[in-house]
């Protein structure tokens, strides 16, 4: 097999549907052998058989500590060694407002997007260190992790405090040759917004909200493995604590001139949808 990433060995996370998915197909067309992690076991066992190299499928839930030692020693026992690692598994969490959310929706959230891509740094570091080699890490953060919003907010803070952890792990695992960089997707409609079909927010309006970027369209799972692999290989060798947009443009938008849609939506329509009639008191 050739490829850029010929011979190496690439942990892949969420690696059953969308995102995850995409990037373990990609990773693998270019040359990797991949360790597809999901909480799915027969799903990503099912993806492992079908991508281009030889694979495997493992299943672990990234919240748990021994789940994500379990994951690494497979790797390891499969191929040797593992070299590159995309931190991708999470969940999007509730939509209920402020003061409706229950602890339970909040820490299930960071549990997962949080505590998970911390377990999963951790391991990747401790498992370079065994191996005495350098390496490279992709972490999926959000453009959620930039701004803020009236919804979603467990997702929110959750991916705020992954740009926290990408930052600190670029910086330690710099002088060791140790590269850490995110990629922070904008709306790409896959099966993790399916849950929230019906929802304003959700995946149902993904498209229209999406024709509001510069770009004016949403993007594809494909698109953002691109990125992942990207900053994965050698042509980002210089390249460490980033968080990537690829968002069609979203995040740059000033909202407030005409070309941002500035006054081009009724704001009393979307408080009175959001908080009722009472809000105008």
């Amino acid at each position: 097999m050739t490829g850029r990433f010929a011979g190496l060995v690439a942990v892949v996370t969420g690696a059953a549907s969308g995102l995850g998915r995409a990037s373990a197909q990609r990773l693998a067309e270019d040359g990797a052998h991949v360790i597809a992690v999901d909480i799915n076991g027969d799903a990503v066992e099912a993806l492992a058989a079908t991508l281009p190299t030889e694979s495997i499928g493992v299943r672990a839930d990234i919240a748990e500590e021994a789940n994500v030692e379990a994951y690494v020693a497979a790797g390891v026992d499969a191929f040797g060694r593992i070299d590159l690692h995309h931190l991708n598994a999470g969940i999007f969490g509730s939509f209920a407002e402020l003061p409706d959310l229950t602890v339970d929706d909040f820490e299930r959230v960071m549990a997962v997007n949080v505590r998970g891509q911390f377990l999963g740094l951790r391991a990747a570091f401790r498992c370079y260190r065994r191996q005495g080699t350098r390496g490279s890490i992709a972490v999926t953060a959000s453009i959620a992790g930039h701004t803020g919003a009236a919804d979603l907010l467990p997702y929110q803070t959750s991916k705020h405090a992954v740009v926290g952890l990408v930052h600190a792990a670029a910086v330690y695992g710099g002088p060791l040759g140790i590269r850490v960089n995110g990629v922070a997707p904008g709306i790409v409609p896959t099966e993790l917004f399916a849950a929230a079909a019906s929802a304003s927010g959700g995946k149902n309006d993904m498209v229209r909200r999406a024709s509001t970027t510069p770009l004016r369209r949403a993007g594809t799972a494909a698109e953002i493995a691109g990125a992942v692999a990207f900053v994965l290989s050698d042509d980002a060798a210089y390249m460490t604590g980033e968080i990537l947009a690829v968002d069609g443009g979203a995040s740059i938008v000033n909202t407030v001139r005409p070309s941002g849609g500035a006054g081009a939506w009724d704001t009393g329509a979307v408080d009175d949808a959001l908080y009722g009639k009472e809000w105008r008191r």
